[in-house]
């Protein structure tokens, strides 16, 4: 389907947004607005290629509110705050800079307004879910009325900036969407007890905002369609909610979304959900509601969203994690820009990184943005021959960039196929995605003229003579067989083997865990819903501890469903089928566990790199990356790649 809807304008309250498209917030972790003058330079900058790539509308910052804590008290847990972006001596310079670069090339822009988390308070000391048991301060009615007028000064500040637009951010366990909702607001007084109670709070919020800034500001609401705990409102008081929100006369439009900030689905969905899986929940919104309802949700592709505008679910569609993949995502929907898409691929490492691993941010498809390149890298002056040995992500990306300054490159790939174990990591379940990187990467080469010889085996010898100025090695890794009493048995397996079909299971499978990422429960998955009994013994205290909330909750959620069985904190010290035997990693306690027919390993790589330990001793200027210098993910890979690339 070629994208038509999404290119025509709309109006929201007074402003004109010149198409269908419109970025949340979702770069907190490319800089800090309001930094020193470089990290607000790298913020402004990725803001400036999404207006230059052509999208609408640019919700550019995580607004976050002031708050208000005794002295001496630290807010604690995700997204909470202890001074607002508002109150900052910077904000209206700052965010007025951003404003007027995006807006001088065609897009409209905003802000969100946040209290995410409630941090620390609520409107009464009850938990929104299982696994934040921080109790909140129920506010009183005199903090009430100053979050209120918080919010006010908020927006006129936002004016003050020259913005288009706000957003109120009353969803994802923000303090707005603890009074909406029933299963948080337990009050008595008239903030809560009835739906009308429940909506004041943000009802006095919304009159102060357009007392102060009139027509002059959009106003929309970001709001759940639904809440996913049990307790929380239903689709139908979404319904209601939204209902109520458009009679206040206050708001311009309301952003249907779905999700918790850890749940099955999390806000951020990994690839598992399909694209746009909740857009038509959101059109019942939009046949209910007369103004603009705006959907966000795993719109990965120009042609999701011109889908969902056309089967009227949405007025306009958010575009979040497919923007950091390519800031071009209008522009080459129009056609403007002929280079081809680059797939957001749903790995969530945008995220995951910073939150679970305390790492820089990297996109796994679009290395250049963790590392501050906002354009196509200056072409070389002085051209090198490159040869490149193997044909992964890490090799993939490496002459790829390569190739795009300028430099001859030659690639070899010892099968048949490019992809390496990215071919094997889109057979698991919901990782279909993966393999378009593949097909990115490879239709790239092929348009750069990259040389590519596939079937091509690297000796020691052939590279030793080789006439290339450079060699990059990146031939990947071998998996990794544990010392463990019985690993060599006749019914033990390695996970990688078993998705090439070289090797089979049975029915009664324990699967042995020695890796921090998602792999291992993703195959879990796949061979619990194939029928199979399948138990997971995992070293660590809990499962895939690199994997942020965002991503766990929906390997943990299928797999529950598929009836697969986790024991964490116990490390496998012997296989002798039907027995496993395990050691407590703390105490030391030693168990038997029986039952099993089968026993697959998931343990991780060993790096393929004696061909390079060799070949650096006889050559200059031999470089190594990807998984044959440390078994890592896709996003290590590929961020390596274009990294030397950038040095040659």
């Amino acid at each position: 389907m070629k994208p038509q809807l999404i290119f025509e304008p709309l109006r929201l309250g007074q402003m004109t947004v010149r198409n269908r498209i419109a970025a949340p917030p979702h770069a907190a972790m490319l800089g800090a607005l309001l930094g020193t003058e470089d990290e607000a330079e790298r913020y402004i900058s990725y803001w400036r290629t999404l207006a230059e790539g052509g999208t609408g509308y640019l919700i550019a910052l995580n607004g976050f509110v002031e708050n208000i804590c005794p002295p001496g008290f630290d807010p604690q847990g995700v997204g909470s705050r202890k001074g607002g972006v508002f109150r900052s001596p910077l904000f209206v310079e700052r965010m007025g800079r951003l404003a007027a670069e995006a807006q001088d090339r065609g897009a409209r822009v905003g802000t969100q307004l946040i209290m995410q988390g409630g941090m620390p308070h609520g409107p009464s000391p009850t938990l929104s879910g299982p696994v934040i048991n921080l109790v909140p301060h129920a506010l009183t009615r005199r903090e009430i009325a100053w979050f209120v007028a918080e919010y006010r000064f908020s927006a006129q500040q936002a004016l003050a900036a020259g913005l288009d637009a706000i957003e109120l951010h009353a969803n994802h366990d923000d303090l707005i969407e603890w009074f909406l909702s029933p299963l948080t607001n337990r009050r008595s007084d008239g903030y809560g007890g009835s739906f009308e109670g429940r909506m004041a709070f943000l009802g006095e919020i919304l009159a102060e905002i357009r007392a102060a800034v009139g027509d002059r500001l959009t106003v929309g609401v970001r709001l759940n369609m639904a809440e996913a705990e049990p307790g929380g409102y239903d689709a139908d008081e979404g319904l209601r909610i939204a209902g109520w929100l458009q009679q206040t006369g206050h708001v311009d439009y309301i952003h249907c979304v779905m999700g918790t900030g850890w749940g099955f689905p999390s806000y951020i969905q990994p690839w598992h959900f399909r694209p746009g899986q909740w857009a038509e929940m959101a059109g019942a919104f939009k046949r209910q509601l007369d103004v603009p309802v705006i959907y966000g949700g795993r719109v990965n592709r120009p042609e999701v969203a011109e889908a969902i505008l056309a089967a009227g679910h949405a007025d306009m569609v958010a575009v979040g994690r497919a923007h950091l993949a390519d800031a071009a995502f209008v522009a080459k929907a129009m056609g403007e820009d002929a280079r081809p898409f680059r797939p957001c691929i749903g790995t969530n490492d945008c995220i995951n990184r910073g939150v679970a691993e305390g790492l820089p941010f990297a996109c796994t498809v679009n290395p250049a943005l963790g590392l501050g390149d906002r354009t196509d890298l200056p072409r070389t002056e002085a051209p090198r021959n490159l040869l490149v040995i193997g044909g992964g992500p890490a090799g993939m990306q490496l002459a790829i960039t390569a190739r795009e300054r300028g430099h001859r490159v030659e690639l070899w790939e010892k099968d048949e196929e490019l992809g390496g174990q990215v071919r094997l990591a889109a057979m698991l379940p919901g990782q279909a995605a993966f393999a378009d990187l593949i097909r990115y990467q490879a239709a790239r080469l092929e348009d750069l003229g990259v040389t590519v010889r596939l079937g091509q085996e690297a000796t020691h010898d052939a590279l030793a003579r080789h006439e290339a100025g450079v060699i990059a090695l990146a031939t990947g890794a071998s998996p990794r067989r544990p010392a463990i009493p019985g690993a060599e048995g006749a019914h033990v397996c390695d996970m990688w083997r078993y998705l090439k079909g070289e090797e089979t299971v049975g029915r009664d499978v324990a699967i042995i865990v020695q890796d921090d990422h998602i792999a291992p429960l993703a195959f879990a998955d796949m061979l619990a819903r194939e029928g199979r009994r399948v138990t997971l013994f995992i070293q660590t205290n809990g499962p895939a501890p690199l994997v942020s909330r965002y991503s766990i909750g929906t390997l943990l959620g299928r797999l529950s469903e598929a009836g697969a069985r986790l024991i964490c904190m116990e490390a496998v010290t012997g296989i002798d089928l039907p027995i496993i035997r395990t050691r407590n990693v703390y105490s030391q306690r030693e168990s038997l566990h029986d039952g099993f027919d089968s026993v697959v390993l998931a343990c991780g790589g060993i790096s393929n790199a004696d061909l390079f330990t060799r070949l650096e001793e006889t050559r200059e200027d031999v470089h190594l990356l990807g998984d044959a210098y440390a078994p890592r993910r896709i996003v290590f890979a590929t961020q390596q790649g274009y990294a030397l690339a950038k040095q040659l």
